[in-house]
């Protein structure tokens, strides 16, 4: 059985991860993805809101987006929050939906956003080593207070640090598949 604050760690971890995959989801590839407009904020009646809080958001093609406005009536609020982006992508309005064509990548943007893969990707790694961090010196006050035996304190410590060290292997792994996907497409 795992020491409670190890299951903790090991939930705080998975979460990083998880914010890590998501941010990497929302970098432009090349590719057509819908997760590259769905937290783009839109003004909708006065009112600051995710795009996927008030449009349904497709890929249909590789290379198109296709935003769907639940309210016809703000789409050139939406094409107003395409165009304000950092995207460097230009909507077209139809009068019923936002198609959005995505461009291919030049090498010179792929190396940009392939470096800011990496900046994701060691932001991601010192969060999971600030949680170390906190592990050990909540371990270190657990000693201290005789709450834990120093056999059971350096043992925590070194699985403290496999865990992390696992899960900044899956960080590492995770930020190499991005930066092959982008060299790829």
């Amino acid at each position: 059985m795992e020491h409670a604050l190890l299951d903790r760690v090991k939930s705080n971890m998975d979460k990083s991860l998880k914010v890590l995959k998501g941010e990497l989801a929302k970098v432009h590839t090349g590719r057509a993805n819908p997760s590259l407009l769905e937290d783009l904020t839109v003004d909708y009646y006065g009112a600051p809101t995710p795009l996927k809080h008030v449009a349904n958001i497709v890929a249909p093609d590789p290379d198109l987006i296709v935003v769907r406005p639940f309210d016809r009536s703000q789409i050139s609020a939406m094409e107003k929050a395409v165009l304000a982006s950092d995207l460097g992508l230009t909507p077209q309005n139809d009068g019923e939906l936002v198609r959005i064509k995505v461009p291919r990548l030049s090498e010179e943007r792929r190396a940009e956003l392939e470096k800011l893969v990496q900046k994701k990707g060691e932001d991601s790694k010192i969060a999971l080593r600030n949680l170390r961090r906190d592990a050990r010196d909540e371990l270190d006050e657990l000693k201290k207070n005789g709450d834990i035996s120093e056999d059971e304190y350096f043992r925590l410590r070194e699985r403290l640090d496999e865990v992390t060290q696992e899960y900044v292997g899956q960080v590492d792994e995770t930020v190499e598949a991005k930066a092959q996907e982008m060299r790829t497409l």
